[in-house]
């Protein structure tokens, strides 16, 4: 058996596993974006179940955050949303994020996971996820003061990213659009290679935080 007949049969048999696994998991865009966030989720030491490389919750909003993730806002205080406001979320994007999301979305497109196959594409080699990429903008928006409820997102895609590239997803409030829901820029960069990747526009309802 040839070289690329070995690797089309492991693929396609990982293929089926990861089906088995999530098939009908994801119904809807909202839920692939939960499956772009849980790619994000800190790793776990097999071992024993334990969760590795984490820091204490930053944010009331937020449950963990990993040492490699990093975020900066202009706004502490949901009452004190205003135009101009930013969120700014960056970390890189490994090959495990990337067969972690093929596994929970069940998108196994050969694209980004084959490099032979990926290899004679335009591409010229593995890419990223474009909806693993547009979920750093959700990572971004989470970082908001409050509790942030996503209502719409329309997104523009520029460019792809490679395998590693450290991407940051920069959101912008633009618009208070009354009853806590507002109107934000949101840009999504690959900063490896100074390129914009993702322009879009999204509108969030800003919920008050559960009591504690």
């Amino acid at each position: 058996m040839s070289h690329q007949n070995a690797g089309e049969d492991n693929l396609a048999a990982m293929t089926d596993a990861w089906s088995a696994m999530t098939r009908g998991f994801l119904r809807t865009a909202t839920a692939a974006n939960r499956a772009a966030v849980s790619a994000m989720l800190p790793s776990t030491d097999e071992s024993n179940g334990a969760e590795v490389d984490q820091i204490a919750p930053s944010i009331p909003s937020i449950d963990y955050s990993d040492l490699d993730w990093q975020f900066d806002r202009t706004v502490d205080d949901p009452d004190h949303i205003t135009v101009g406001d930013t969120v700014t979320f960056e970390k890189a994007l490994t090959d495990e994020d990337i067969r972690a999301f093929a596994a929970v979305s069940g998108d196994t497109n050969r694209l980004h996971l084959d490099e032979e196959f990926a290899s004679e594409t335009r591409f010229g080699e593995r890419i990223v996820h474009g909806t693993l990429v547009s979920g750093l903008i959700s990572a971004a928006l989470a970082r908001l003061p409050g509790l942030t409820i996503y209502l719409s997102q329309d997104l523009e895609f520029s460019g792809p990213v490679g395998i590693g590239d450290r991407v940051s997803a920069r959101v912008e409030v633009v618009e208070s659009l009354g009853n806590d829901q507002y109107r934000l820029e949101t840009l999504v960069r690959d900063e490896d290679d100074d390129t914009t990747v993702i322009n879009g526009e999204a509108v969030v309802l800003i919920d008050d935080l559960p009591a504690e």
